[in-house]
């Protein structure tokens, strides 16, 4: 567990975009747009590349499945690669950890489990979740109540990252989570909380102020990283306007791909249309696309092209 992991640390920062997962018409792994995927995230000027995430339809994959995905990114990959390792059982969290690690994995993400409800609860569930996968492996941890429906507050944060060293990032995706962030960013700068990274989710649907309150950069789906990549830069250079003017620009992709149920059907739509996967097929259940909405999402990005051709399709 050497070399590419030592990139991946507490001071890891720019865009780790979530990787979708392609599939054929039939549901079978698109092995060829996999590749393309990655290539492409290298070229947008990446950080890192997180995979087997909410967006990766992680439980809908054969265990097989999910090893061979990362032993193929990570052979591919350039730039570190962390692997979603949430499961329901510890058994199947520790396998995937370990096995990613040997196959040359950056880190893991570890999000809790959807049951935990008291901050008792929520540290003990990590305190187990460490002692599954070991302490040596470097981990993300994912703060997403909106889908997971578990609420961690800034000094329940702030424990699991006093309790486990081996916790390097915060995957930050609360709504509203400005206050948070800034809170966080506070108590570090007072000595209170160890030092870490923080990258910012929800779509990209706050990048326009999040890297003001102190976010190290962005670990999103959206479908456009080589922008994602943009903004970060303008806002590190300190040219707001700018930053705000570029993101102005997406935003009406960025909400519309904010969608409950539909926003991975628009992101994996918009990623076949850029040429970057041959299908945008889900497997099931999950509704696909109308013809309705497939034409609002073409008739965006027709309206960014206007002035990024990076939207032209």
């Amino acid at each position: 567990m050497e070399g590419i992991t030592m990139t991946f640390g507490i001071d890891t920062k720019g865009v780790y975009p979530i990787a979708a997962t392609p599939f054929h018409p039939d549901g079978v792994l698109d092995t060829a747009s996999i590749d393309r995927m990655i290539d492409f995230y290298h070229e947008a000027g990446s950080t890192g590349i997180t995979i087997l995430g909410i967006m990766g339809e992680a439980p809908k994959l054969e265990p097989e499945e999910s090893l061979a995905i990362v032993k193929q990114v990570v052979a591919r990959s350039k730039i570190p690669v962390v692997v979603g390792v949430s499961a329901p059982g510890f058994a199947a969290m520790r396998r995937l950890a370990r096995d990613a690690m040997d196959l040359g994995a950056g880190g893991v993400m570890i999000a809790p489990a959807p049951h935990l409800r008291t901050d008792d609860q929520i540290t003990n569930y990590f305190n187990q979740a460490v002692e599954a996968v070991g302490t040596d492996v470097p981990w993300a941890l994912q703060d997403y109540p909106l889908t997971l429906t578990v609420q961690m507050s800034v000094p329940v944060i702030s424990r699991i990252m006093a309790d486990h060293a081996s916790c390097i990032m915060l995957k930050a995706e609360d709504w509203p989570g400005l206050e948070k962030l800034s809170a966080l960013r506070k108590a570090q700068a007072e000595g209170r909380l160890r030092p870490f990274s923080i990258l910012t989710a929800n779509a990209g649907l706050f990048l326009d102020f999040e890297p003001e309150r102190g976010s190290d950069g962005a670990m999103t789906g959206y479908a456009f990283p080589d922008m994602l990549v943009e903004l970060d830069a303008l806002h590190r250079k300190g040219e707001r306007d700018a930053a705000h003017d570029l993101f102005d620009l997406h935003l009406p992709l960025i909400r519309y791909e904010q969608q409950p149920v539909v926003g991975l059907a628009v992101r994996k739509h918009v990623l076949m249309r850029r040429g970057i996967i041959s299908s945008d097929t889900q497997r099931k259940p999950w509704p696909a696309l109308s013809a309705t909405a497939r034409e609002e999402v073409d008739y965006l990005l027709s309206r960014i092209a206007r002035k990024d051709p990076r939207a032209a399709i």
